[in-house]
């Protein structure tokens, strides 16, 4: 509670400035002038945020497992480090080919968004 006594201003302030950011897709009653409509424009910005990060997220991967080498180098590999960074990064780069398959759909694909191993 003391949390939100101190911060309802900022918290308030945020709410507004994500309001007005977003009232520019709400006003457009469905579709807008190039005739998508607001769930087909809020899965293409989604898509590229997500295509966005996830190369964000690999060239920071890459890092980490600069990182993990030069700790090999010298006898000081933490294994867990390097199973996790593995691992999530195998989950990351077939993450279109995972929703694709629980969702039964291409809709992903078909949006720009494919898999970083290949075709699948």
């Amino acid at each position: 509670m003391q949390f939100l006594k101190k911060n309802i201003w900022t918290l308030a302030t945020m709410a507004l400035i994500v309001f007005v950011g977003m009232i520019g897709d709400a006003a457009a009653q469905g579709t807008s002038a190039s005739g998508s409509t607001i769930m087909q424009t809020a899965t293409q910005k989604a898509t590229s945020v997500f295509s966005s990060v996830k190369t964000i997220i690999f060239i920071i991967g890459g890092f980490g497992l600069v990182g993990l080498a030069w700790a090999a180098i010298f006898g000081k590999v933490n294994w867990k480090w390097f199973a996790s960074l593995a691992v999530g990064l195998a989950i990351l780069a077939a993450a279109s080919s995972i929703v694709e398959y629980a969702t039964g759909s291409t809709e992903a694909t078909t949006a720009g968004l494919t898999t970083t191993f290949g075709n699948i």
